[in-house]
């Protein structure tokens, strides 16, 4: 079963990946060993995760997560844009 995951980080900005074990992949975010991104940025907290039926879907869904605007993440995830 894959996720979908977007994780706020430590700068405020919104990052979003796909995986099979979110709580091993957020401890790789947490250690600097997720990527760039948030090694860089550091890793705040994870603010939503959206189950996929499989590897295809959860990266079509991430790319369209990807090309969302700030605003359009924020309201996924249910919280307003002056939370974060």
């Amino acid at each position: 079963m894959y996720v979908v995951y977007i994780l706020e980080c430590r700068d405020g900005t919104l990052y979003t990946g796909i995986t099979t074990d979110i709580g091993r992949r957020f401890k790789q975010h947490q250690s600097g060993e997720g990527g760039r991104y948030t090694k860089s940025r550091g890793t705040k907290k994870l603010m939503y995760v959206e189950d996929a039926r499989d590897r295809s879907a959860a990266l079509k869904r991430e790319a369209i997560i990807k090309k969302l605007s700030r605003r359009k993440k924020l309201e996924l995830i249910g919280l307003p844009e002056q939370v974060l």
